[in-house]
């Protein structure tokens, strides 16, 4: 990620970062340019989702199948096997 000083336009560097929520970071910057030395505290923070993890979906459908009755987990297995 690369942060722009605004006062002079030069890059900047995040010298720490300051976690308040998993969806929301502070960020402390610091001017590249010696001669500018301007310090700032930015923000980054999640939007929204463009594509669900993989991993989350995965886990779901596990979740889902161990919820259903012995029987029906079988019937799944015979109707996933048959679609290979």
């Amino acid at each position: 990620m690369r942060v722009y000083c605004r006062e002079c336009g030069d890059r900047g560097r995040i010298t720490k970062t300051n976690r308040l929520s998993p969806d929301y970071t502070e960020l402390y910057c610091q001017c590249n340019d010696a001669e500018c030395g301007h310090t700032w505290v930015g923000g980054f923070g999640y939007r929204h989702t463009l594509n669900p993890s993989a991993k989350t979906t995965t886990q779901m459908a596990f979740q889902l199948v161990k919820a259903l009755p012995p029987g029906a987990q079988k019937d799944l297995l015979r109707e996933l096997e048959g679609a290979r």
